[in-house]
């Protein structure tokens, strides 16, 4: 059995905290390393002690970034603009908001600093449910109407949040109270090892970017192990993904996050041409003409077996992959509210992703591996 958490807990005991030198910002004395090979979304320059950090995509379509600057605890505030929101480090508690930002904490062994989350029945990690469990964590409703008043209460050292356009909603009125709200725009990473990236982002919080360094060197080696591994085997089944919702046909971009993994896992994703990187709205007539006969369906919501499939719309058994039985869901995993693991987890570990993906396409070439936030439909 697969045990991801386990093997980085262990990984962790051999990481060293030492600093190493660094790229500097301009005029700056070298600090500690802290480079990206994959993350596009943020970056990082260091002036002493302190991190000058800009999300330079905090939503899809946004025409500037967002820049926070991160200062010691006691230490004076260097010049800034009025923009630049200025947070004290390292952070004692948060409050996230997605579930992704979870495994970030548990990675770099920060579990017991969130002490807030909107609605907890969907947190999926056995560490963080136990502290949810314990009355340690405050589940403050809603994401989009989270109570502010149980919030203002905790007081967090900073709220984790993401965004979908420039309104800010609640996050703006959180600004308001005096509480710093950073943006994590994980999900818009075009490559899955960038949204694995995002560890060092919470790590910087922390002062955590050795270790969290460290342990996303792990899951790169696997990823890329992984992938090349994958296209040992000349055989490259084809794919296609999602199911109807309405009147369209939701299926991942051919630039998509999940595209690039079809890919990596030696695949044949037959929307890979598309430019796009968000997710298609396709009618069910064009998706059946040319995906008919694919291999394999990876990737079908909520659906939990072929006759519920089939249920929803009997078109669907006219599919190849469905004669078949080669239709694949990425919920074999809940956590113990019924929470996704694959939601949770997938974003930081990719690498276990690739993984179910090359079991599912290459079988001979992972025998001795099983499946983890993967399954078939029966």
């Amino acid at each position: 059995m697969n045990k991801p958490y386990f093997r980085l807990v262990i990984s962790l005991v051999w990481i060293t905290l030492t600093c190493c030198l660094s790229k500097q910002k301009e005029g700056a004395l070298p600090t500690v390393d802290f480079s990206l090979k994959y993350a596009e979304g943020f970056k990082v320059a260091y002036e002493g002690k302190v991190k000058w950090v800009d999300v330079n995509y905090p939503y899809q379509g946004a025409e500037s970034g967002y820049h926070y600057l991160l200062v010691p605890k006691g230490d004076s505030i260097p010049f800034h603009d009025k923009n630049t929101q200025v947070i004290s480090i390292p952070i004692e508690t948060i409050v996230c908001t997605s579930t992704t930002h979870i495994p970030l904490l548990d990675i770099i062994d920060e579990t017991d600093k969130l002490v807030g989350f909107p609605t907890t029945d969907y947190i999926s990690s056995l560490k963080m449910r136990k502290r949810v469990d314990d009355g340690k964590v405050v589940d403050l409703g809603i994401d989009k109407g989270m109570n502010l008043e149980k919030l203002f209460v905790l007081y967090p050292s900073l709220v984790m949040g993401y965004a979908m356009s420039g309104d800010l909603g609640q996050l703006k009125k959180i600004q308001e109270m005096g509480v710093p709200v950073v943006i994590n725009a994980e999900y818009l990473e075009k490559h899955p090892l960038g949204r694995a990236e995002w560890i060092k982002f919470m790590a910087l919080f922390f002062n955590k970017e050795k270790a969290a360094d460290s342990v996303f060197q792990i899951i790169e080696t696997e990823y890329l192990n992984t992938s090349k591994l994958a296209h040992k085997d000349s055989v490259k089944l084809s794919v296609i993904s999602g199911v109807v919702y309405g009147d369209a046909w939701f299926m991942p971009g051919g630039q998509n996050f999940a595209a690039r993994l079809f890919k990596d896992a030696g695949c044949t994703y037959l929307w890979e041409e598309d430019t796009s990187q968000g997710f298609l709205e396709l009618g069910f007539e064009s998706v059946y003409e040319k995906a008919n006969n694919v291999d394999l369906w990876i990737g079908v919501g909520s659906f939990l077996s072929l006759e519920e499939l089939k249920n929803s719309d009997q078109r669907y058994s006219n599919f190849k992959p469905f004669r078949q039985k080669k239709v694949y869901t990425y919920n074999a995993r809940k956590g113990a509210k019924g929470g996704s693991e694959f939601l949770e987890l997938g974003y930081a570990r990719p690498d276990i992703i690739l993984k179910d993906l090359v079991k599912i396409a290459h079988p001979s070439l992972l025998k001795n591996y099983e499946l983890y936030f993967y399954k078939k439909l029966d």
